[in-house]
């Protein structure tokens, strides 16, 4: 028997060996791939917590350590020292890129990212009061109708297409959705704004007056997006896999996607912050609140705190707490209350020794929202921002998955639990 394996008795007494395999770091993986071929069972694991669905190259995590890297490289490094553009030819391509690469590169999404105008019509098919990612799941979904004749995802250069214009065109999608909800008439992207300026121009000005960028506020778009861009096989992107495993057009895999996320244990655990703040409502209930959330028989949470799979802290959220704060002290708001109750609430939960001791530390969730509301970006837009980060890693991983060789189409199978045979009763004899 090899050394490189994982033994374990059969119900008949026979010893099974299961190959091990590594991967460049982090654990183990035992290879189940032939239990069923060769034992006749399958293994269990509700939400496939502990089972490895794929091999990638993209993104590493290690919960244990707060370790968070794209493509080899710390996200400490690349939140510190890169920007959003330069991060997502990073997770495309898997290299930084050089200076004439990055140049052309960002000239090719500033320059795709317009609508086709039969797409911006398709908003107004949608209720003035559409929630901005059912829009943007149906306005993605349907690209696959404007842009069918470069979708062959085994030719290479389609898959570079794809991923532009995915990347170039979501920004304008969002602020399309964001216009619809309060009215406003829609505002075309600029091809001399960068990717952070460009999206508040399109959210924000109007054709009345000009607007004028923060560049604060910018910069804080440009960071949180950096941390979005991707977190391994999470939900989403393990959605994002699944239908375009069966060959489905990208288009129609990132649409579900960026339904995945939408739901509320996933993407939309920064709004669930914001209606936390404002449930505890001013500084001197914190104390009362924070009992709540320690009282196992009370249902309530503190929502944006510890993290599935970060069990000491969020790297993520080490990074974005320091912007967080320079954004509330460089932006003065209608809601200040809310974010000086946000930081003691903060200051407190740091404090206290419940939370020390169960690691309960404000999460990136936490502070992302926090810094969306300082922006002005309305709670139904966070998980719309959300995906526009995320998007470029769910393209990241179609285009692995799709050019993977050995790739299958995903297949999960199930304990049946439901009846065994029985036979069929006519309905007068039941």
């Amino acid at each position: 028997m090899s050394d490189n394996a994982y033994r374990l008795i059969s119900p008949s007494g026979n010893e099974i060996e299961l190959p091990v395999r590594s991967g460049t770091t982090g654990p183990d993986v035992i290879d189940i791939a032939r239990l069923y071929r060769d034992q006749g069972v399958f293994t269990y694991d509700p939400g496939f917590v502990a089972t490895g669905s794929c091999e990638s190259d993209i993104t590493y995590i290690d919960g244990e350590k707060g370790v968070l890297m794209y493509r080899g490289y710390p996200v400490e490094q690349l939140a510190a020292n890169s920007n959003f553009l330069e991060v997502s030819y990073l997770l495309l391509h898997g290299d930084l890129p050089t200076s004439a690469e990055l140049e052309k590169f960002d000239h090719t999404i500033r320059t795709h990212t317009m609508l086709n105008e039969g797409m911006l019509n398709f908003f107004k098919g949608f209720r003035y009061d559409a929630h901005p990612m059912a829009m943007l799941s149906a306005v993605v979904g349907s690209m696959s109708a404007y842009y069918h004749d470069e979708m062959d995802a085994s030719n290479p250069e389609h898959r570079d297409i794809f991923a532009h214009r995915i990347l170039a065109k979501l920004p304008t999608i969002a602020a399309a959705a964001h216009k619809l909800n309060i009215g406003q008439p829609f505002i075309y992207p600029r091809n001399d704004l960068n990717y952070a300026d460009n999206l508040m121009h399109m959210l924000f000005a109007v054709p009345a007056e000009p607007y004028e960028i923060d560049p604060v506020a910018a910069e804080a778009l440009d960071l949180l997006f950096i941390l979005h861009a991707d977190h391994e096989q999470n939900c989403s992107t393990s959605t994002v896999r699944m239908a375009g495993s069966s060959g489905a057009n990208p288009y129609s895999a990132i649409a579900a996607g960026i339904s995945a996320l939408w739901g509320p244990a996933h993407g939309g655990a920064n709004e669930a912050v914001l209606t936390m703040l404002e449930e505890i409502g001013d500084a001197s209930q914190i104390k009362k609140y924070v009992e709540k959330a320690k009282d196992k028989s009370d249902p309530f949470r503190l929502m944006g705190f510890g993290h599935r799979v970060y069990k000491n802290f969020d790297p993520r959220a080490t990074i974005i707490r320091e912007m967080c704060h320079k954004v509330l002290d460089k932006l003065d708001r209608e809601d200040t209350p809310l974010f000086d109750l946000a930081r003691e609430l903060e200051r407190v939960a740091l404090e206290d020794e419940y939370f020390i001791e169960k690691n309960l530390y404000p999460n990136v969730d936490f502070y992302s929202g926090i810094i969306y509301r300082a922006l002005g970006i309305p709670t139904s837009m966070f998980t719309v921002m959300f995906a526009i980060g995320r998007s470029v890693g769910w393209t990241a991983h179609w285009r692995e998955m799709i050019s993977d060789p050995k790739g299958k189409i995903a297949r999960p199978r199930q304990l049946y639990m439901g009846p065994a045979q029985r036979d069929y009763v006519p309905v007068e004899k039941r």
